[in-house]
């Protein structure tokens, strides 16, 4: 007799013969039949879970091994419960054994396998048995076809140990991981584009929603994500022995990851399904995949280029509320670690407002592990400062920004974290000064011994234009910082001054040449145009659209550094003006004995560029008052002062020498015209 096969494109779950009533009654058809032509009634009871099936006992005997030696002295048998595939597959065998052909698919060819192999029907009772040919059906029509090999994977779940044991989930997994290989080599060029990757995503945050669109281009990869995990664990391993790369094999685990782990629906679902049985049921199993996807995850330098790190911080977060063992939560953020200087700031475990604390939050100590490992890992293999490590330190520093309006951190402790990660390593300070900021805003009762103590970190020559021009209007901040903001933005709008001044000077020794001829200095004009920023390869004689919007940008950048200058002056006047009135009332307070025993001193002459110093605001070329705190340097100019004042007697003694000569010795400038 001869099998008949179903392709699984006109099958399906629904219309498999484990469900078709076709099937009990073409065997009871066979049964009347068998009985007529051999004018033997039915001897045997066979019952299977809560069925029972009547049958005749040479066509047992003739086929099945099991049978043969269970019904020697007995007329009844009972199978086991572990009986393979039920009921339903017991009736195509019996079909099978009255000399009928047995239709089967893909969706019920491992359960007959498994039950053949159960009742013996091998080639030693009967030549073409069951278990040779369901084996022949298996390697050359399902183990051929993807859609096929996944259904018979996915109904040996539930015929294990069987399965296993006739390697039938084996063949399986390593047919799909050779299929899967071949996709990527795709030697008949059949794919319009090649095998998505995550190189997409490593310049970008986190996203689930992101890696789902992507997905959505490879059908292939979300077959593989909906297998049960010890089945997908295996044909992650197939296909690194395959030799399939990384770049393409991380993918995979990274989707799988984002289904069954990082998705709301999936544990959703787990919660609502009748397959729970407790409240922690669901945190185990997704405890369960994600201890077995830390485990297929590459690690340290093999992940930089094909796992985003961003993906790292999405599973830390998500062990934060599941029961993950500790040596795995280690392992996690010592990989994290390893690779902090390609994180973004939105893949951070921010803590979540609410009535916890930050400072003892779980994300907070687990942040600070991670970048105190970063630290000294690169302090280990390199001790100069690099981009990596300022990176790094602007992580940081954002972080700190989001956690420091918690009104339970106090100052040394905030000090403390800081201290994380070395000063060295931020080559800016702009994010270091806006935690500190929101630090002060929301710590309003700390002394300013306190507020000194913080800030003693924030260089402000590290500080960008608008940091700067932010910490010089903030009352918030000490004066010692306020007063070195002032020195350092003074500093800078002189040097935008000079650079907007030599601007104008290139661009209009670019006009003036370009109209004035001159032969003796014929290289003029070349070298004025060789140098000006301005003129950007345009030919010499012409002045063209580029040259003009060039020269309105330096108008506007002259214009915008002179409104900072005159917010600046206006901070230093305020200033200037407390401390004169300070000082005023220092000096009302002293006793008036000390200023009637003092002697009047003569009015000396004062240093050449500290008389006039008071006529400084006219002599301003721009109009505006100057300041003097971070314009003055006091003990340069002392030091100049009294060299003049040296020189200046030199010249007095020269001239009383000169005048002490003879009359008769004729001068040089006493020559008559």
């Amino acid at each position: 007799m001869q099998m008949e096969s179903a392709s699984p494109k006109d099958s399906s779950s629904a219309s498999s013969p484990f469900s078709s009533p076709s099937v009990a009654a073409l065997l009871k058809i066979k049964i009347i039949s068998w009985s007529q032509e051999t004018g033997l009634p039915v001897s045997v009871r066979v019952r299977v879970a809560d069925r029972t099936f009547h049958l005749h006992r040479n066509p047992l005997f003739s086929k099945s091994g099991y049978f043969k030696r269970r019904l020697i002295e007995t007329t009844q048998l009972e199978l086991p419960q572990s009986f393979p595939g039920g009921p339903e597959t017991f009736e195509m065998i019996a079909l099978f054994m009255y000399g009928s052909s047995t239709l089967i698919d893909p969706f019920n060819v491992a359960a007959l396998r498994c039950a053949a192999e159960f009742l013996e029907m091998t080639e030693e009772f009967c030549s073409g048995n069951l278990c040779e040919r369901f084996d022949l059906y298996l390697n050359q029509v399902v183990l051929q076809n993807w859609d096929d090999t996944l259904i018979v994977l996915q109904r040996s779940q539930a015929l294990i140990p069987w399965s296993e044991e006739l390697l039938i989930v084996s063949r399986c997994i390593e047919s799909l991981a050779f299929m899967a290989c071949m996709e990527i080599l795709d030697p008949e060029r059949r794919r319009d584009k090649p095998v998505i990757t995550l190189e997409a995503l490593a310049g970008q945050a986190w996203s689930c929603e992101a890696v789902k669109e992507i997905l959505n281009q490879e059908l292939w990869i979300k077959d593989l994500i909906a297998l049960p995990f010890g089945f997908f664990k295996r044909i992650i391993g197939s296909l690194r022995r395959q030799g399939m790369k990384e770049k393409y094999v991380s993918p995979i685990i990274v989707f799988y990851a984002n289904k069954w782990v990082l998705s709301k629906k999936t544990i959703q679902y787990w919660e609502s399904s009748g397959e729970r049985t407790g409240d922690a049921n669901a945190n185990d199993k997704v405890s369960t995949i994600l201890q077995g996807v830390i485990d297929l995850l590459p690690m340290r330098e093999r992940a930089s280029r094909v796992v985003p790190v961003g993906f790292y911080f999405a599973l830390l977060s998500r062990s934060v509320g599941i029961g993950l063992r500790n040596d795995s939560r280690v392992k996690l953020q010592d990989q994290i670690a390893s690779l902090l200087h390609n994180a973004h700031v939105e893949d951070l475990l921010i803590p979540s407002s609410g009535v916890n604390s930050d400072s003892s939050s779980m994300e907070l100590a687990t942040m600070e592990s991670i970048f105190s490992t970063n630290v000294s890992l690169k302090m280990d293999t390199n001790n100069t400062p690099s981009a990596s490590n300022s990176i790094v330190a602007e992580l940081w520093d954002t972080f700190l920004s989001h956690i420091a309006s918690d009104p339970k951190i106090r100052p040394k402790r905030f000090m403390e974290l800081i201290e994380t990660v070395p000063i060295s390593c931020r080559q800016s300070h702009d994010q270091l000064y806006r935690a500190m900021n929101t630090f002060l805003q929301a710590h309003l009762d700390i002394s300013q011994e306190e507020k000194g103590a913080v800030c003693k970190y924030l260089n402000c020559q590290k500080l960008s234009q608008w940091a700067c021009i932010d910490a010089v209007q903030n009352e918030m901040m000490p004066l010692r910082l306020i007063v070195q903001a002032l020195f350092v933005q003074q500093l800078n709008t002189h040097q935008a001054f000079k650079e907007c001044s030599d601007s104008f000077r290139y661009a209009q020794s670019g006009e003036f040449s370009g109209s004035l001829s001159s032969t003796r200095c014929a290289n003029t004009k070349s070298q004025y145009l060789a140098d000006s920023p301005y003129m950007d390869g345009a030919e010499p004689g012409g002045r063209t659209l580029s040259f003009l919007l060039q020269k309105d940008i330096a108008v506007q950048r002259c214009e915008f550094s002179r409104k900072e200058y005159e917010s600046t002056s206006f901070r230093i006047q305020n200033l200037e003006q407390e401390l004169f009135s300070l000082k005023k009332s220092l000096q009302l307070q002293k006793p008036s004995k000390r200023a009637e025993t003092l002697p009047a001193k003569p009015q000396s002459a004062k240093p050449y560029g500290l008389q006039n110093r008071s006529l400084s605001r006219n002599r301003n070329p721009l109009g505006h008052v100057t300041g003097c705190i971070g314009s003055v340097n006091f003990a340069s100019q002392r030091k100049y002062a009294s060299k003049l004042l040296k020189i200046f007697r030199r010249i007095t003694l020269f001239g009383s020498r000169k005048s002490k000569r003879k009359s008769g010795v004729p001068s040089l400038w006493g020559k008559p015209m």
